[in-house]
């Protein structure tokens, strides 16, 4: 029997970790697209990416720095999907779509507000849908993110007001305080969910911290696709600090192989897509 591809999607440096939380961490973009090359060959073909300032490592809506790691991620790793974060944290509401118009092959957007654990990440209606309508104008896929189970619900609306263009994908944003925990039987609730209001639709799962393996194993055994990355967890294991990107990503692809799934490869991952 064929094993079934899973995209693999590396979240390489996030708003948060710094390289005093682990040296690995990439800033500059330099540092970025490097460290994006090396999970590429280690089986990512998706790169969730934040730009951040060398200065402080502060949080970044540049879109020079964002034209700068697309080019060079264009040039070192053919083919692989591109999302920009239009998240939150640390950022202006008017400049979190700043890059979309430099057409990334994707973008994340988040369908409604939810508290972290020192903030609210807040995602007003108004800017949500200004934030998919710059998407759809320069033809940006949406990877929305399900921090909460309204907005799966908020999602499903926009899709049927043809201000997302379907198929959607949507991402489960599990762990983080205050919000959706790492429960199988929750995952699977969201997933009943999914199926029922947008059939069509492609997930991936992702976790924070310690859960993120746990997530990996049921993403892969449930059909879904994998997040990874230092972005969510600077750890590989509890006794020390992940060594790249790259390491992450390479131990999902290796993971695979126990659920009958294969790291797909840039076509397989953009004929997923729809891209």
């Amino acid at each position: 029997m064929s094993s079934t591809p899973c995209i693999i999607t590396v979240a390489i440096t996030g708003s948060v970790p710094k390289k005093e939380d682990n040296p690995a961490v990439p800033i500059s973009v330099a540092e970025q697209i490097e460290s994006t090359q090396e999970a590429f060959e280690a089986g990512a073909t998706l790169v969730h990416v934040h730009m951040r300032n060398e200065e402080d490592q502060s949080v970044s809506s540049d879109p020079a720095k964002f034209d700068a790691y697309l080019k060079g991620v264009r040039k070192h790793c053919p083919g692989m999907i591109v999302q920009f974060s239009t998240g939150g944290r640390g950022r202006d509401p008017s400049s979190r779509g700043s890059m979309i118009h430099l057409k990334p092959d994707m973008a994340s957007l988040a369908t409604g507000s939810v508290n972290f654990p020192s903030m609210v990440y807040e995602n007003h209606p108004d800017l949500v849908r200004d934030l998919a309508a710059a998407m759809k104008q320069h033809g940006v896929k949406p990877e929305i993110e399900i921090f909460d189970l309204a907005m799966l619900y908020a999602a499903k609306d926009m899709v049927d007001r043809g201000e997302i263009v379907g198929p959607a994908h949507v991402q489960f944003v599990s762990g983080l305080k205050n919000a959706l925990p790492v429960r199988r039987e929750v995952l699977e609730f969201e997933l009943k969910e999914l199926r029922e209001l947008m059939p069509d639709a492609t997930w991936t799962a992702a976790a924070i911290g310690r859960h993120q393996l746990q997530m990996n194993h049921w993403a892969l055994e449930l059909g879904g696709h994998c997040r990874t990355g230092l972005e969510d967890n600077i750890k590989f294991d509890k006794d020390r600090l992940a060594a790249s990107n790259a390491e992450l990503v390479a131990r999902v692809a290796d993971l695979s192989g126990k659920y009958n799934r294969h790291p797909a490869s840039v076509a397989e991952a953009r004929g997923i897509l729809g891209l």
